[in-house]
């Protein structure tokens, strides 16, 4: 990996005009009329070498894999600065481009061991390789003493669809034991919540926040790979090293004392220990009306943890409306990934920089381009456009929900939220996949726009994943403002459906959260630029128009958006 010195965007621009007259890519999409106004972008304003360049600079080994709190952020928050000025946009904070993120870096002693006391037998319990533990109660030594385990089915309380995991048990004081994603994907119920498709209640955020809420000690998640969406490794390398969170007078939600994950052959041995069976175990908390099951078994942790009190930063610039300033359009994505984690190993030879070249430098450049586009736009925008690059989203989405309780511009007043995270570079495609497609006005928008490049809009192909919950717009969509997240499709140009899904399947093994994600010259970016120039389109209309673009009929968003337009009448 080499090491780049960093460019000003100023040559960025002029290093990209060798290849936009030659890049199909960097056409011009058709002016959009919206009203009597007709918007023009610069040909080169959306341009495959500025992109590239970006990714390039800031998925560096210089930047240390960006971890917040570390050198690294440091870097990258001035990089972010610099960027954001040389395009002219002004700060987004007040006379700030920053905005402090309050955060606890926990840090868990890796030598620690989960003992367990099952069907009177003693085990034990290592550090990565067969569990990771952790808490997020801020304190430097956890002590979890006999505490017996029971097993909860999903974890799931969901009053409204009558199921609740937690019916007719006491788990005051317990170690709660569940499965990751929701009752009716491992055994493909399509009656159950919504079968294949997870739903918040799927997420490990989610389950942890329940637990709390019931009051256990402890909760574990048993991995398994097709559940979560990622393997073993994802977890281990995402939960080993420090770990971030607000400060708890930042946030709402119930934290557990510890909380962490199995793997599945653990679980399979424990279970069994216990006269359990893994297997009979998946077909009864998917049957309704499950009961939860006490396990001859208790767990003791002594867990300790390095705790320093930080902050992070959200780094924010504006583009002012001409017309109707107090009225935001905002684009987003994080600009923190996972660090240098080379205390894991002294062999110099091994690469410990997890660089976050797709996930999620891929990201901050495409805000980075749109927000050139809008500077090079004529007439400039009606409305405000804010570029928000947010922290901690590795930590669970922490920069974003910070940002949604602490806004620059009020909630009420943000027409939507544009995400963009981990941007497909595998070629042009003939869709663009939504995720969480049917849920906003935002995609009638984005579907014209895609229309206009002959692509069609699709659903995400594994809504098992849960993707919809697991980036920043999602904080935004809980508060009701209507948020969109969409990239490039699977079906590729080059190759169809099957070259698409096996990129895609690629990644995910091979460098997802790990340190082979990093940039590659060899990308094609045709694609990228298309899916920029959709992405713009979509803001530059609502930039130039009066619409409030809402959640379709049935959302569970849709309340929350109609009582801020309650606000904006008055």
């Amino acid at each position: 990996m080499s090491r780049i010195p960093l460019l000003p965007a100023t040559s960025l621009v002029a290093a990209a005009l060798v290849l936009a007259a030659c890049n199909k890519a960097d056409d011009t999409p058709a002016p959009a009329t919206t009203g009597q106004t007709v918007v023009q972008a610069d040909a080169g304003a959306i341009s495959a070498a500025d992109f590239a360049e970006r990714v390039k600079v800031l998925s560096s080994d210089e930047f240390g894999g960006r971890a917040p709190g570390s050198a690294g952020e440091e870097k990258t928050v001035a990089w972010l600065e610099e960027q954001f000025r040389s395009l002219g946009l002004k700060p987004g904070n007040g006379e700030s481009y920053f905005q402090d993120v309050p955060m606890v870096e926990t840090t868990a002693d890796e030598s620690t061991k989960l003992e367990l006391q099952v069907a009177g037998k003693a085990r034990e319990l290592a550090f990565g390789s067969d569990m990771v533990i952790g808490t997020r109660s801020g304190e430097t030594r956890v002590e979890i003493n006999d505490s017996d385990l029971v097993f909860v089915g999903y974890g799931v309380n969901a009053p409204e669809l009558g199921w609740n995991d937690y019916a007719g048990v006491d788990v005051k004081g317990k170690t709660v034991v569940m499965f990751i994603n929701d009752p009716g994907f491992h055994t493909d119920d399509p009656e159950l919540f919504e079968g294949k498709r997870m739903t918040y209640y799927g997420r490990w955020t989610y389950k942890y926040e329940e637990a709390a809420r019931q009051g256990a000690a402890a909760a574990l998640i048993i991995h398994d790979s097709d559940g979560a969406s990622y393997g073993w490794d994802v977890v281990k390398n995402s939960w080993s090293g420090p770990q971030f969170d607000l400060a708890a007078a930042d946030d709402p939600e119930p934290r557990l004392p510890a909380q962490g994950w199995i793997t599945a052959d653990i679980a399979r041995s424990l279970l069994a220990d216990t006269g359990q069976d893994l297997e009979a175990l998946y077909t009864a908390a998917n049957t309704p009306g499950f009961k939860a099951i006490p396990l001859d078994a208790s767990m003791t942790v002594d867990l300790t943890s390095t705790v320093t009190r930080k902050s992070s930063k959200n780094v924010m610039a504006l583009l002012p409306g001409s017309s109707r300033p107090d009225e935001a359009v905002v684009y987003m994505a994080h600009w923190d990934h996972l660090g240098d984690h080379r205390e894991e190993g002294t062999d110099p030879a091994v690469d410990t920089i997890y660089n976050g070249a797709i996930d999620n430098a891929t990201g901050v450049a495409g805000i980075l381009g749109i927000a050139q586009a809008f500077v090079a736009q004529e007439p400039a925008p009606e409305r405000s456009v804010l570029f928000l690059a947010v922290t901690l989203e590795e930590s669970g989405l922490l920069g974003s929900k910070y940002y949604v309780a602490h806004p620059s511009v009020p909630l009420e007043k943000t027409v939507a939220v544009i995400n963009i995270d981990a941007m497909s570079v595998a070629g042009p495609s003939r869709d663009m996949t939504v995720v969480g497609k049917g849920s906003s006005e935002l995609e009638d928008i984005l579907g014209r726009h895609a229309d206009a490049q002959g692509r069609t809009l699709t659903a995400e192909a594994t809504p098992e994943s849960g993707f919809y919950f697991r980036s920043d717009h999602f904080n935004f969509a809980k508060a009701g403002v209507p948020a969109l997240y969409a990239s490039g499709g699977d079906d590729l140009v080059d190759g169809g459906v099957g070259a698409g899904k096996a990129a895609a399947r690629d990644y995910g093994l091979n460098r997802y959260h790990q340190p082979a994600d990093e940039f590659d010259p060899a990308w094609n970016l045709e694609g990228v630029v298309q899916d920029l120039q959709a992405l713009y389109g979509v803001g530059r209309d609502l930039a130039s128009n009066d619409q409030w673009p809402n959640w379709y009929d049935g959302n569970a968003f849709r309340a929350a958006r109609e009582a801020m337009m309650q606000k904006n009448a008055r």
